[in-house]
C-alpha cells in the first residue's frame, strides 16, 4: 500500500510539472513583444505612391537588410499627403508604443509643397528631433529640395533647413533622397513629384551609406 501511495505521488508530482511546463511554453510567446527596430516616418516618398506593393523604397531596404543578415524589423508609419504638423502630432505616441532605436524622419515636402511657415516646419522638425532623442532613438534626417518654380528666396531657405538641423543635432542626414532620381524623367512618375518603382534602389542607395553605420546600435546580425 506504501507503495503505491509514493507511486501516485510521483505520479501526481510529473503530471503537475508537465501542466507547468506546458502553461510556462505556452505563455512564453505571448510575453514576447517584438518591437521593430527602425521606425519610418514619412509622406507619399516613403509611403511608396504610386507604387507597386513590394517594390517603394522601404521595400527594397527590407530586402537589403534581411540580405546582409540583419535582423532589424521596420516599422513604416508613413503617409501619402502627411505634413511635419501631423508628423508631431503622431510621433510620441509611436515612439511610446514601438520603442524604435532608430527613427527616419523624413517630412516636410508637402510643407514646402504648399508655401507654408518655415518658421513652423523647423519648430515641427526640432520637436520631433527632440522627442526621438528624449527616447534614447537615434535620427536620420532625409533632406528634400523643392523644384525651383517656388522662387529663389523661398527654395534657398528651404534647402538649407535641413542641413542647419543636422548640424545643429548632430544627426546622421541624408541631404536629399530623391538624389539622381529627380532629374531624371524616366525615373518620375507623370506628376514630376513621385518616384517609380525603378527609381527605388537608386533611392536606397542615398539613405543606406548614411543608415548602415547605426544598424550595430539598433540591430542583431545573425
Amino acid at each position: 500500500m506504501g507503495v503505491i501511495r509514493q507511486s501516485l505521488k510521483v505520479v501526481v508530482v510529473v503530471v503537475v510539472v508537465g501542466i507547468t511546463g506546458t502553461i510556462a511554453a505556452g505563455a512564453s510567446p505571448a510575453r514576447r513583444v517584438r518591437h521593430p527596430r527602425i521606425l519610418i516616418l514619412g509622406d507619399s516618398l516613403s509611403a511608396g505612391y504610386g507604387v507597386a506593393v513590394g517594390h517603394s523604397w522601404v521595400d527594397f531596404l527590407r530586402r537589403k537588410l534581411a540580405h546582409e543578415g540583419w535582423d532589424c524589423p521596420i516599422r513604416n508609419a508613413s503617409i501619402s499627403g502627411e505634413t511635419s504638423s501631423g508628423g508631431r502630432v503622431r510621433l510620441p505616441e509611436l515612439l511610446h508604443r514601438l520603442k524604435p532605436r532608430i527613427l527616419i524622419l523624413e517630412l516636410g515636402a508637402n510643407d514646402g509643397l504648399r508655401g507654408s511657415s518655415l518658421s513652423i516646419l523647423q519648430r515641427n522638425l526640432e520637436a520631433m528631433i527632440r522627442s526621438a532623442t528624449r527616447h534614447g532613438t537615434r535620427v536620420l534626417l532625409v533632406g528634400i529640395l523643392l523644384p525651383p518654380n517656388y522662387g529663389p528666396y523661398y527654395t534657398h531657405r528651404f534647402d538649407a533647413l535641413y542641413p542647419t538641423l543636422a548640424r545643429t543635432y548632430h544627426l546622421a542626414f541624408v541631404p536629399f533622397l530623391l538624389a539622381h532620381v529627380a532629374t531624371h524623367r524616366s525615373l518620375m512618375q507623370p506628376d514630376g513629384l513621385h518616384p517609380r518603382a525603378r527609381a527605388s534602389p537608386r533611392i536606397l542607395a542615398n539613405v543606406w551609406p548614411i543608415l548602415r553605420p547605426l544598424l550595430p546600435h539598433a540591430c542583431h546580425r545573425g
